[in-house]
């Protein structure tokens, strides 16, 4: 049985092929918005900030 793979996928596999220093930007790029070292005091603070959610997400009123 054979796995689908999009049209996309199947380009950005090829351009990364043909552009290996991408990688590096790729991973840039990921770091800036994503890979952030946490340390447990950042941690505690986003578990503290959280705000329960309403049983029905589209309520308006209280």
């Amino acid at each position: 049985m054979a796995i689908y793979e999009s049209e996309h996928t199947k380009f950005m596999r090829e351009w990364m092929d043909k552009h290996p220093e991408e990688a590096a930007e790729q991973a840039k790029g990921r770091a800036l918005w994503w890979d952030k070292p946490q340390t447990l005091e950042t941690s505690k603070q986003y578990r503290e900030a959280e705000v329960p959610q309403k049983a029905y997400y589209y309520q308006t009123g209280d």
